[in-house]
């Protein structure tokens, strides 16, 4: 069951669900706008090995908005924190954003229980589209889960991505190669 808007705030009031920084305005009948960080993320190489450690460079939005590319993938940050102890979170683009041909993941819209940062974006585009820093490009929603959960994400020891960021965080699936 999907979160209405007078659920999503008293999950808010009982400290289950974090958004910071919180606006009213944002929060729609059954989900919440977030919006664009100012930091992006570029993989240094061509070709992206799934054992390695990728790494990228990161850089900030220009005032006057960044043209973003097609071919390649950027990732990218939201500005809000969130957390999320009692409900599932999904992530999910901004029909507006859909029909200016950007895609904000490819596989990680849904986050964990017990989730507790900002969202990495997997954003590609299918022309060039100039983005800014702070516009409105995805909505989470809340679902209700069914039975306790017994590892929440934030206190898996094998969790990749517990850091607390305001910059987008490369893959970590190197991480389940080491021994």
């Amino acid at each position: 069951m999907i979160l209405s808007d007078t659920k999503i705030l008293e999950e808010i009031e009982k400290g289950t669900i974090v958004i910071d920084p919180f606006d009213r305005k944002f929060l729609g009948s059954n989900s919440y706008d977030v919006h664009l960080g100012m930091h992006l993320a570029v993989y240094r190489d061509d070709i992206l090995d799934a054992k390695s450690h990728n790494k990228v460079d990161h850089f900030t939005i220009p005032e006057e908005g960044l043209i973003l590319l097609p071919h390649r993938l950027y990732l990218g940050v939201t500005e809000e924190y969130t957390e999320s102890h009692a409900h599932v979170p999904f992530l999910e683009g901004k029909s507006s954003i859909g029909r200016l041909g950007i895609d904000i993941h490819a596989t990680a819209g849904k986050g964990d229980i017990g989730f507790c940062n900002t969202w990495t974006l997997e954003i590609s585009v299918k022309q060039p589209v100039r983005v800014y820093h702070g516009m409105p490009i995805g909505q989470l929603i809340y679902f209700e889960a069914a039975g306790e959960v017994s590892t929440s994400y934030k206190a898996k020891s094998s969790a990749k991505y517990n850091t607390r960021t305001d910059k987008p965080v490369e893959s970590m699936m190197w991480k389940n190669f080491e021994k």
